[in-house]
């Protein structure tokens, strides 16, 4: 079309403003606005005010949504963190688990603390302060720290941050935080195992006994299905974790290796079977059969939580054994008896499905007080023979 006739000089102030408004933030180059006010300019648009200014008003529109959807306060932050993260994205997201824990350390502790705070002014020795001035365990604390860690991150991948207080720029300068237990885990003496087991009745008992023999976690113990399980290879494969009747992914992809199954346990898995209602292939194994699961009676598992705290733990204390006793406990237990036992790091890694040697080593590894004692007497037997002989 023909070129439309020149604007007059005094318009040229308050456009060349607009100009500059619209290029900052709408990211486009001198260049490439320039063009854009040609295109105007020979399509007659300088005739046209109304669809002129409405098309600016679009522009800018978009700018300000732009400004408010980048956030500047932790809790603005959250709230982009939840619907991008948060979410799930099935095999390539966060584990519902992992969602679960991370929406229950921000709701209580997180945002009470942290969601009025300025993204930029979140300081490391200031977190580090805060999270021990918190009568918390070292566990819960190291958790907190690592979804704050999570938060940043998120920012730093969206660009609404280039820093990470929580983990700071180079090893060792972000927020300290020790992770190491207060107190040594519980395990179960196999005497104690034995008098527990021998007082259950038959489906507690196939997951007590399973439990024990493959170091199953509670997760993977309730989302097993009968065709998991191969009565003529004796192994059993974990495919799948349940957390809240969720069903998930495996917590590393060692846990999806087929696991060796003794005869014994196959015997009893075949006895529960045999009373069992629900026996199809598709069927979880310990599926619930009470009534108040209604139309999910027979399509879900039991709640182990219940099964443990109503038939287990009871148990537990009638035949006296006082310790505190939970699903990892078994997991524990399994742990220390093959350590105690003498077998190979590796294949301790292998039998418990961790991702790495070093986690084996650093969480399941603790001798029993017996073997220290001896290892103990040993040294002592090189260096002093006539102290210990004395």
């Amino acid at each position: 079309g023909e070129l439309a006739p020149k604007r007059p000089i005094c318009q040229y102030a308050d456009l060349l403003h607009n100009w500059l408004s619209l290029i900052a933030g709408a990211g486009l180059t001198g260049k490439e606005f320039m063009e854009r006010e040609m295109e105007y300019e020979i399509r007659g648009f300088n005739d046209d005010a109304d669809e002129r200014l409405a098309e600016r008003a679009r522009m800018q529109a978009s700018v300000d949504q732009q400004g408010l959807e980048k956030p500047v306060f932790i809790g603005e932050l959250v709230a982009h963190f939840r619907e991008h993260e948060l979410v799930d994205l099935g095999d390539d997201g966060k584990a519902y688990s992992t969602r679960n824990r991370c929406n229950s350390v921000l709701n209580k502790w997180v945002l009470p603390r942290w969601q009025s705070t300025k993204i930029n002014e979140v300081r490391t020795i200031e977190v580090e302060k805060w999270l021990r001035g918190l009568f918390l365990a070292r566990g819960t604390k190291a958790k907190i720290r690592k979804t704050l860690g999570l938060l940043f991150n998120h920012g730093i991948r969206w660009e609404f941050t280039n820093r990470n207080p929580i983990s700071g720029p180079v090893r060792g300068s972000g927020v300290r935080q020790s992770e190491k237990r207060e107190r040594i885990p519980e395990v179960l003496a196999a005497e104690e195992f034995r008098r527990l087991e021998a007082a259950l009745g038959l489906r507690e008992r196939v997951l007590l006994c399973l439990a024990l023999s493959l170091g199953l976690r509670r997760g993977e113990l309730a989302g097993l299905r009968w065709h998991d399980i191969d009565f003529e290879q004796l192994t059993i494969t974990v495919q799948r974790s349940l957390v809240d009747q969720i069903v998930g992914r495996t917590k590393t992809e060692a846990s999806q290796r087929p696991l060796p199954m003794d005869p014994r346990i196959a015997t009893l898995l075949l006895q529960w079977r045999s009373v069992s209602k629900y026996v199809d292939s598709q069927d979880y194994i310990f599926a619930t059969n009470s009534n108040r699961a209604g139309h999910k009676r027979g399509k879900q598992p039991v709640s182990l939580a219940k099964i443990m705290q109503y038939y287990i733990q009871p148990t537990a204390r009638r035949v006296g054994i006082k310790k505190k006793i939970g699903w990892h406990t078994l997991r524990h237990s399994f742990a220390s008896s093959l350590h105690r036992n003498g077998e190979g790091i590796k294949v301790v890694q292998e039998l418990l499905r961790h991702s790495s040697a070093r986690i084996t080593l650093d969480i399941y590894a603790h001798a029993v007080s017996a073997d220290k004692r001896k290892a103990q007497s040993r040294v002592l037997a090189d260096f002093m023979p006539e102290l210990t002989s004395a």
